[in-house]
């Protein structure tokens, strides 16, 4: 079973700048488990079939006119019908009026209130990101994240192989750190992977017969990111001689991390390669393979092309 994990309600408060209009004798205590918010019109005028009271609940300026619409009797009754389902908060957003009946009834079934300026569309969707990103599942593997050319990358393989050197040579060349040795991975979508560092670590590198380094204080700030998008896993390992490594890229390979898949490539290490200018090249063609071109495919249909028309190489 996938393990569930939740934020406390005063850190995403705190987070989002919101004013605590009440506060629950919990609201310390109160962790949120929900990805999701809900938004009670069609609950507040009395329909509560599928309504999940583990989600925060969001009135707009919408809710706020309809309820204003009603006489005192109706607006305590959909107030009440929320709030004695007992959700962990209740968010006025776009700086409309708390109604009294709101907060009498917030009071009376102990549902912390609270209020944002911000726009409501806007504050539910960087609310619901920020939910998505607190509750991911994740976990945590041996390797660097680096962003290269826009493109997250993530560089596994055997201890000793040369992963941090290479991650120093990209750093050297004006591409950005987000962790070294340890890496946490986040499913914060169906779709997509994000990687940061752990927090004790961050910002920090090994180097083999040197030690730890600080990145920002060699580098500058600007050589590190604390997280970013996974888009292409980087295998390297040892030379193999016995082993056939794909030449052309023609073949498609994926590695899958939380039920993701994101595209693998393997890069044999040994002395004289230019692993850092290798690795800028590949996340260079992973970018075009996302816009569609493959320089493969490209050259195999141009030598299909010049065979059928009897012209060789």
């Amino acid at each position: 079973m996938e393990k569930k994990y939740f934020v406390s309600l005063p850190e995403l408060a705190k987070e989002h700048e919101l004013r605590v209009v009440y506060a629950s004798p919990d609201y310390e205590s109160i962790r949120v488990g929900s990805m999701d918010i809900n938004r009670p019109g069609i609950q507040l005028m009395g329909y509560l079939e599928h309504f999940d009271a583990n989600r925060i609940q969001v009135i707009g300026r919408s809710e706020n006119a309809m309820m204003e619409e009603q006489d005192s009797q109706q607006r305590t009754a959909g107030f009440a019908a929320i709030m004695s389902r007992r959700p962990p908060a209740v968010i006025v957003a776009h700086d409309e009026v708390v109604l009294p009946e709101c907060l009498e009834m917030a009071r009376k079934y102990g549902v912390t209130l609270l209020t944002t300026t911000v726009d409501t569309s806007e504050f539910s969707a960087r609310f619901i990101h920020s939910l998505r990103y607190h509750l991911a599942p994740r976990e945590t593997i041996h390797g660097v994240l680096m962003e290269v050319y826009g493109e997250g990358m993530l560089i596994i393989g055997d201890s000793g192989v040369g992963k941090s050197e290479t991650a120093l040579g990209l750093l050297k060349q004006g591409h950005r750190l987000i962790a070294d040795d340890a890496v946490e991975i986040l499913r914060t979508s169906s779709f997509h992977l994000e990687g940061r560092s752990p927090s004790i670590i961050k910002h920090f590198m090994e180097l083999r017969g040197i030690g730890v380094i600080n990145v920002p204080s060699v580098f500058g700030i600007g050589a590190v990111k604390p997280s970013c998008q996974i888009d292409l896993v980087v295998q390297m390992e040892l030379w193999d001689e016995s082993k056939h490594y794909d030449r052309l890229g023609l073949d498609t390979r994926t590695t899958e991390y939380l039920g993701v898949d994101v595209p693998l490539v393997t890069i044999p290490v040994r002395p004289g390669r230019n692993l850092a200018v290798i690795l800028e090249i590949a996340a260079m063609t992973n970018r075009q393979k996302k816009t569609g071109y493959n320089a493969a495919e490209d050259l195999a249909r141009r030598v299909d092309e010049s065979v059928d028309l009897g012209l060789g190489f």
